[in-house]
């Protein structure tokens, strides 16, 4: 087995191989906790997800670390808007973190540190580069000097002038170089702080992600993964302050996902386009959501848009169907098919060879719809011996375990309403008398009660939505 990944700062694919044989250290940028994540934070959320999983089903122990930024000028000015605390204030949104990610599939992290738990490594961590040279006090703000640290700018290729030129930056004449960047800031009227050897401040953004990495994973990482938009400057940023610290590489593979559009344009609250994953997963069934972000390469942009979901909806149904089905088919006593039983292996194999090169979803994705459509064929023949279907069955359950977008399927017995099985009934009736206005009015009715029904090859089935009420997630 050899896995590829694209490292963002060699710009080539390369064979991992972790630090460690058989155990991977991995940290992944989480939320800052001021609000609801939006749908664009879900895609990285939901993708390094995936990875993680595979790299699990691959065998390897997987130390999984994602932070909460619990403490920077947005926390701040929202609990002063909210009228309580910035502790207040985190707490109420990394539950609700939980609850969209959880809703969405996401496995929790194996640890999950909050910034402001962590202000000794971040101090400590801020000394030792002021000891070194690589920072500066001034004002009781201490400041990492760009221009001390020869390789700034090699994630982004890009020389400092180049850096200097691209970015806007705030004339600050405390600062040696333009771009150097804060690690502890000077305590302001009513703000939180924690005392430090340069007086009473907090930390700066991009010191906490080196500080708390290098706790739980070690000095050098096997990966660091994020959005896009944090090549430059945090993750540029927590490359400077930690190898200059410790004098040694700090991540050995950075993995970035591409941006996500709504509509074909950058989502913003000033376009009216600004969409939280709350708000998607209640409009959306969240298996959906996860087939869709999975259905292009993570490092290429994507276009969320209704069609495009209602696409991947129907897609998930059909995962769905189609494992349901299967679980329902009775074995016969015919011979197996052992053309049957090694195409599915073959599409297994598909399947692992896309995921090996580069974390290709789509291509694992395509090999899944094509191990579907040989299945269902099988079913409809009306004959699945044993074997074929526990071969049928372990080629979606591992791309299920994966993936995450088909689901548990529930028994069919756990939900009984005589009302609704009569008005199911009937829409069976016109559906087969090619009745389809009526057939489409029972299955609005349907959807008001919070029932979705789906038309399998044995007939339809239905099932209460999540909360029952039209909704795929919490009303609140």
């Amino acid at each position: 087995m050899t896995i590829t990944l694209y490292n963002d700062l060699t710009r080539s694919k390369e064979v991992f191989e972790p630090c460690s044989p058989g155990k991977v250290t991995f940290y992944s940028c989480g939320p800052t906790v001021y609000d609801y994540f939006h749908i664009g934070n879900a895609r990285p959320f939901i993708v390094f997800d995936v990875l993680r999983r595979y790299f699990e089903a691959s065998g390897f122990e997987v130390v999984f670390v994602q932070n909460f930024t619990d403490i920077d000028d947005k926390m701040i000015k929202r609990a002063a808007e909210l009228g309580i605390t910035v502790k207040e204030l985190a707490d109420k949104y990394i539950e609700e973190y939980y609850r969209d990610a959880d809703a969405l599939g996401v496995h929790r992290p194996t640890i999950a540190p909050r910034a402001t738990d962590h202000i000794d490594e971040i101090i400590n961590m801020v000394a030792t580069l002021v000891e070194k040279g690589h920072a500066y006090e001034n004002g009781g703000d201490v400041f990492f000097h760009v221009s001390s640290f020869s390789s700034y700018g090699a994630l982004s290729r890009q020389t400092l002038e180049e850096l200097q030129s691209g970015a806007r930056i705030e004339i600050d004449q405390r600062k040696k170089h333009p771009l150097d960047f804060v690690l502890w800031k000077a305590k302001k009227q009513g703000e939180p702080s924690w005392p430090s050897p340069w007086g009473e401040g907090r930390p700066g953004w991009h010191i906490e992600c080196s500080a708390m990495s290098m706790k739980y994973l070690g000095e050098t990482i096997d990966i660091h993964s994020g959005g896009s938009d944090l090549v430059f400057p945090h993750h540029e940023n927590e490359i400077a302050q930690a190898e200059a610290a410790t004098g040694k590489p700090f991540v050995r593979f950075w993995i970035h996902n591409g941006y996500l559009l709504i509509d074909q344009e950058k989502m913003s609250k000033s376009l009216g386009n600004f969409l939280t994953a709350r708000e998607a997963r209640k409009k959306f069934n969240p298996l959906a959501i996860r087939l869709f972000m999975l259905g292009a390469h993570y490092r290429s942009p994507l276009s969320f848009s209704a069609e495009g979901i209602q696409q991947a909806a129907r897609g998930a149904e059909r995962l769905r169907n189609c494992l349901f089905d299967l679980q329902s088919a009775e074995p016969c006593d015919a011979p197996a098919d052992a053309a049957f039983i090694e195409a599915l292996e073959n599409f297994r194999m598909r399947f692992k060879a896309s995921m090996d090169d580069d974390f290709n979803t789509a291509g694992a994705i395509g090999a899944l719809f094509e191990s579907v459509r040989l299945i269902n064929q099988k079913l409809a023949s009306g004959a699945i011996t044993s074997s074929e279907k526990q071969s049928a069955l372990s080629i979606l359950e591992y791309a299920d375990g994966i993936l995450g977008v088909i689901g548990d399927i529930p028994d069919p017995s756990a939900e009984s309403d005589p009302r609704i099985d009569e008005m199911v009934a009937s829409r069976e009736v016109a559906r087969q008398e090619k009745n389809f206005a009526e057939a489409d009015r029972l299955r609005g009715q349907l959807l008001e009660l919070g029932v979705v029904v789906e038309d399998t090859a044995s007939g339809p089935r239905w099932k209460f939505m999540e909360d029952k009420a039209g909704n795929y997630g919490e009303n609140n």
